[in-house]
């Protein structure tokens, strides 16, 4: 299958987060891959001392993350039985959006050459002010199969990136891919930002 992947142009994307509302479900078709166990959903409230409050699965553990010891908001997200980390990086947006939605989409360009197709999808929530876009990298050899960003568009952003700290191989990790999507959809479901600690910075 040719490389594919939308790209809306950045004045698009603001366009859609000032806008446009958009609901998208993602509906894999079942394979017969062996079967792999996934714990019952249930999910756990943040730490209130991050500037975004979200609701994560209680079968997860939060740690800092280690590669970026000056970034105190940024934090992983580890699913240690699947050897699988979401990646959350946070910014405080000033005059800067655009350069964030730039590098968002810098850093899934990255994957085109091993992607079979990358579909995007818009996130629009005027009540919590949650704006952004999800991208499902489809393709057995994908090193990330799901990434995100959400902003307000005038304090905060929020990216997400999804590994396997495995060689790639999408095919037989799909059930535990669409398992983890569903959790990271959650998340994004229910995140609200928390000015106090911004204010307070």
């Amino acid at each position: 299958m040719d490389n594919q992947i939308i790209r809306p142009g950045l004045f698009f994307v603001l366009l859609m987060i000032a806008t446009m509302a958009c609901d998208s479900h993602y509906s894999p078709k079942p394979r017969g891959y062996f079967r792999i166990e996934l714990p019952v959903k249930s999910f756990i409230s943040s730490d209130s001392s991050l500037p975004y409050l979200f609701e994560y699965p209680e079968y997860t553990t939060i740690t800092p993350d280690p590669q970026a010891p000056n970034e105190k908001y940024w934090i992983n997200l580890n699913y240690p039985q699947y050897h699988a980390t979401l990646h959350l990086s946070y910014k405080q947006v000033s005059d800067n959006l655009f350069t964030y939605l730039e590098d968002a989409y810098t850093l899934v360009s990255k994957h085109i050459p091993k992607a079979d197709a990358i579909n995007d999808s818009v996130i629009y929530d005027r009540e919590r002010q949650v704006f952004g876009l999800t991208y499902r990298i489809e393709g057995s050899g994908a090193a990330s199969p799901y990434q995100f960003f959400i902003t307000d568009s005038t304090s905060h952003f929020l990216r997400g990136a999804l590994y396997f700290n495995t060689t790639p191989n999408n095919d037989s990790l799909d059930p535990v891919i669409r398992f983890i999507i569903g959790d990271v959809q959650h998340l994004i479901n229910t995140v609200h930002w928390n000015n106090r600690v911004i204010d307070n910075h």
